[in-house]
């Protein structure tokens, strides 16, 4: 398990869409030389099955130019990520809508195969060197929302229904209410339980991030609860601003920040903060900058940025790659050189005391 000197910034940078052992020695140079000092693999269904050598080259050469590696469980049950080939294999593990529709794509959280999965994943990410995990954006599914809440909501499969009775001694309503929503954390929750005391026990670190929102089964009751796991040392989420209506990215940052950093604090967890470096429109690359001050301002010292150059490998990249990348940098060059400059004035004083 990675244990970071308690004052050190980490600046991290997700990675994935390249599995081509000469770019990835000339990328990563360029994310040192950006200033980060971690990166985070995307680790997928498709990676295990035929990339799984190429991964652990990969991890090796990251780690060679000393930075240090989370290993993301990319797609591994659905979105975010990739669509979930589990389900080719268990099609009975399928998430469930409470109109009785099925999922294509999300596996259920509560399905022991799926579990018996995870831990499998987690077994193969040991062998190609990985020695922290993140769990990315765990999440249930929602078709249409009102008043902030699922009309119609995962996972009401057949199994879920079953344990909502058993936990409830009544059926599971069509309709959303406190008892479903109750419910729907309690599974994200005791997926996680299960799963991270598998890897706890092999010794690896266990950071999760989650997105907020009545859609995803997940609010602020729900991150307390995952904030009450031991096995989960490291809790985060991801305040990106693109998309939201009338919000200054400073401050939309901050105020998201300060609310993961308060429920970390108040369970003795460390933190993530993501900053969105993705989907940059034209002429708002400075944003980056800005967020990423305002995660730093906030408290945050653990700041990653989704992703590599802008996302460049992927539809829904920076429209302008280099630019969006050149902000990236310049983010994390300023958060470096002020963090530096703090603890130069903190030992100063502490020398000056003497």
């Amino acid at each position: 398990m990675i244990h970071h000197q308690p004052d050190k910034l980490i600046k991290g940078v997700a990675y994935h869409g390249n599995r081509i052992l000469r770019h990835v020695e000339t990328d990563m140079r360029d994310i040192v030389n950006n200033h980060f000092n971690l990166v985070v693999h995307m680790f997928s269904h498709t990676d295990w099955d035929r990339h799984r050598r190429i991964m652990k080259e990969i991890i090796q050469i990251t780690e060679g130019h000393g930075l240090d590696v989370w290993v993301d469980n990319w797609g591994l049950g659905g979105p975010p990520g990739d669509k979930s080939h589990f389900l080719a294999y268990y099609p009975d593990s399928h998430q469930v809508y409470s109109d009785g529709s099925v999922d294509p794509v999300r596996a259920c959280l509560n399905s022991p195969d799926f579990r018996k999965f995870t831990k499998e994943w987690i077994d193969v990410v040991l062998d190609i060197g990985g020695k922290s995990i993140f769990w990315d954006e765990p999440h249930l599914a929602a078709k249409s929302m009102e008043n902030g809440k699922p009309k119609v909501f995962t996972c009401a499969c057949s199994r879920c229904k079953s344990l909502f009775r058993d936990k409830y001694g009544k059926d599971m309503p069509e309709q959303f209410d406190e008892q479903v929503e109750e419910f729907r954390i309690w599974s994200v929750v005791d997926y996680f339980r299960e799963v991270t005391e598998y890897s706890k026990k092999k010794e690896m670190e266990n950071i999760v991030c989650v997105m907020l929102g009545g859609s995803y089964g997940i609010n602020l009751d729900s991150i307390e609860q995952i904030c009450g796991l031991d096995t989960l040392e490291n809790i985060g989420s991801d305040p990106y601003w693109l998309g939201q209506k009338d919000v200054h990215p400073y401050d939309f940052v901050y105020e998201k920040t300060k609310l993961n950093l308060d429920v970390c604090k108040k369970h003795n967890k460390d933190h993530n903060i993501w900053i969105q470096g993705y989907a940059t429109p034209p002429g708002r690359e400075e944003e980056i900058i800005w967020a990423t001050d305002a995660a730093y301002d906030a408290g945050a010292r653990k700041i990653l940025v989704w992703g590599y150059r802008g996302s460049e490998s992927n539809d829904y990249r920076a429209t302008f790659p280099d630019m969006a990348w050149n902000a990236i940098g310049e983010g994390m060059r300023r958060i470096t050189d002020r963090h530096n400059d703090e603890i130069r004035r903190k030992r100063l004083e502490l020398l000056k005391q003497k």
